[in-house]
């Protein structure tokens, strides 16, 4: 018997069942490695006791200089690393600076509270819980839960306890709430400033689709936010964020004291290829340019909010040169709108296929090294794009009165 149209529209509708065992998989991995890894001397401590030198310990002697009355002095690398090798317990090569705004002292103090070796997994299970929350909403069925713990970038945040489930749940809590709790959701990409690498296409957005109420709800909150870490810590702080602004650009994109095996933009492709400095920026500016092109059309058309949502989220991605893995997690609200979108319309059976060899990209970095993970948010941008009809002749019209349906 031949199936009737409506099955097949349904099957096409599920998750294939080795998809759900790969994230499965991924998934148990994920909650059995970092135990494991702890016992053996392969996380956060080594078998003689010693502290790896990770992020985590960037953000608790951040934290512990503060509480010390010296929060301007995070700034200086110099000093603080010797706070560093005094939390490891040994040196090591190199310097793992401060680059944050002064308004992420606030979690680096509260976490410099609490012992180090409790500390440094606390973080990394505190941040993941509205992370997952946040993909759980997004995905609107269970198996967001799954989703989210089993994206692979999970390991590598987890690993070394960054920030990046907090940035991820605020990216995707701004675009949940954005269609039906917009002052809620420029609350949390107020929030998002201690990242400002990730301020370029959000203001943009939000001023060509008119959502004015979510625009001065972030300015507010972005405002509040650098206030109430001004007189907690001084002046001086944020003198010193803005003073190391060039530091930090001369030693990750002009030096790449970090590796650029380690950043994922396109910059760091072209200068890991050979590529000068100069070609790398000019690269970069023109992706840049391209993607505030896409996104604001993709945002001014009549497509689904969900694509939206993910084109949005993998331009904020693709647009800064200044992407470490851990970042990488936004990919994950992209995906998590891709399924939603699919789950509701059906899926079309190469974008599992391409959806697979993004997370096999972002795998392997673990084991190769290089930039693969801006390879996979190329895949996902082109599954976005694939999506939304744009490239095709009947693409959707743009809206004279721009709107966000649920």
């Amino acid at each position: 018997m031949s199936s009737t149209p409506s099955a097949t529209i349904a099957n096409d509708r599920q998750i294939p069942e080795l998809a759900l065992k790969v994230c499965f998989a991924l998934a148990v991995l994920h909650v059995v490695y970092f135990p494991v890894a702890y016992l053996a001397g392969g996380y956060i401590f080594t078998s003689e006791g010693l502290g790896h030198p990770s992020d985590f310990v960037t953000v608790w002697s951040a934290g512990r200089m503060v509480m010390d009355g010296h929060a301007a002095l995070v700034y200086d690398w110099t000093l603080h690393k010797q706070v560093q090798v005094a939390t490891l317990g040994q040196g090591y090569p190199g310097n793992l600076g401060w680059h944050y705004p002064p308004p992420y002292l606030f979690i680096a103090t509260g976490l410099a509270y609490l012992p180090y070796a409790f500390s440094y997994p606390f973080y990394a299970v505190a941040s993941f819980i509205p992370y997952a929350g946040v993909m759980r909403g997004i995905v609107g069925r269970p198996i967001g839960w799954l989703l989210a713990l089993s994206f692979p970038v999970v390991f590598a945040n987890a690993m070394v306890s960054q920030n990046g489930f907090v940035t991820a749940a605020l990216i995707g809590g701004t675009l949940l709430f954005l269609p039906t709790r917009p002052i809620l959701a420029g609350a949390f990409l107020g929030l998002l400033t201690y990242k400002p690498q990730y301020g370029i296409l959000f203001p943009i957005i939000l001023i060509a689709t008119q959502q004015w109420r979510t625009f001065f709800s972030a300015s507010v909150v972005a405002l509040l936010l650098a206030v109430l870490s001004w007189v907690a810590f001084g002046t001086d702080s944020w003198i010193g964020f803005f003073h190391g602004l060039s530091q930090t650009e001369q030693a990750f994109l002009s030096e790449g004291r970090a590796g650029w095996d380690k950043l994922q933009s396109l910059f760091a492709t072209i200068r890991f290829i050979g590529g000068s400095e100069r070609l790398a920026w000019a690269c970069q500016f023109v992706l840049m340019a391209a993607v505030v092109v896409t996104v604001v059309v993709l945002w001014r058309s009549r497509v689904r909010y969900a694509i939206k949502a993910a084109g949005l989220a993998t331009g904020v991605v693709l647009a800064t040169p200044y992407l470490f893995l851990y970042d990488m997690m936004v990919l994950a609200v992209a995906v998590a709108f891709l399924v939603r979108d699919g789950l509701r319309t059906g899926f079309k059976p190469y974008e599992w296929a391409l959806l697979a060899l993004a997370f096999f990209l972002l795998c392997i970095f673990v084991l190769v090294g290089g930039p693969t993970g801006f390879g996979a948010a190329v895949i996902i941008a082109a599954i976005t794009l694939a999506r939304s009809g744009l490239l095709r002749r009947d693409a959707p019209p743009l809206n004279v009165a721009p709107s966000l349906p649920a």
